[in-house]
């Protein structure tokens, strides 16, 4: 029997090695920084609709593991389609920015704002019992209402509805929004 013996350059070997363990980081980088966009909103710097799913499904299920309290507050901002009318829809977006940075500001480090339709937004309040959540969206209400939000020099109102519900054992995220939309609603009527 002839046996075949093949050379093999080492150096090639691991420098072959390097490059495709490089080209492998950038892809996680990349897979890493496009599931970032996916769960951000394109205008606003909160996360977006995916984005508040996934953590309203991680909140409930660590809600209904260690029964503790968390809350949903679902906001809407009052008059921006007349705002948009009157002044332009980069005067609405203006706004949007506006109110995500006031809400931001407005909850602690660990809730989450989230952006979910044109002119809504929902905040995921954890650890946080009924009474703790109205104190929250009523300080929220209270500081768009007495905001300075200015385009273009001229200052413009702006006040948001919001609508308040806990977390219940056995909830579902869908569960979730819907209850806290039909309060902003009874809000708004009140």
């Amino acid at each position: 029997m002839d046996r075949v013996v093949h050379s093999v350059d080492t150096g090639a070997l691991m420098e072959e090695i390097a490059r495709l363990r490089g080209q492998v980081a950038q892809l996680e980088s990349r897979v890493e920084q496009l599931d970032v966009e996916a769960h951000r909103d394109a205008l606003v710097p909160v996360a977006n609709r995916r984005g508040l799913l996934r953590h309203l499904d991680l909140l409930i299920a660590r809600c209904n593991r260690h029964h503790t309290p968390a809350a949903l507050l679902f906001v809407d901002v009052d008059g921006l389609k007349a705002l948009n009318d009157s002044f332009g829809h980069s005067a609405g977006d203006a706004a949007l920015v506006y109110l995500a940075q006031l809400m931001v500001e407005g909850v602690r480090q660990t809730d989450l704002v989230a952006r979910i339709g044109g002119d809504e937004f929902a905040i995921l309040l954890d650890h946080a019992d009924e009474a703790s959540a109205m104190d929250t969206a009523d300080r929220l209400v209270n500081s768009v209402a007495g905001s300075d939000f200015a385009y273009r020099d001229q200052r413009l109102p702006l006040s948001v509805a919001i609508g308040i519900t806990g977390i219940e054992p056995g909830d579902t995220s869908e569960a979730v929004l819907e209850r806290a939309d039909q309060e902003m609603y009874r809000e708004k009527a009140a």
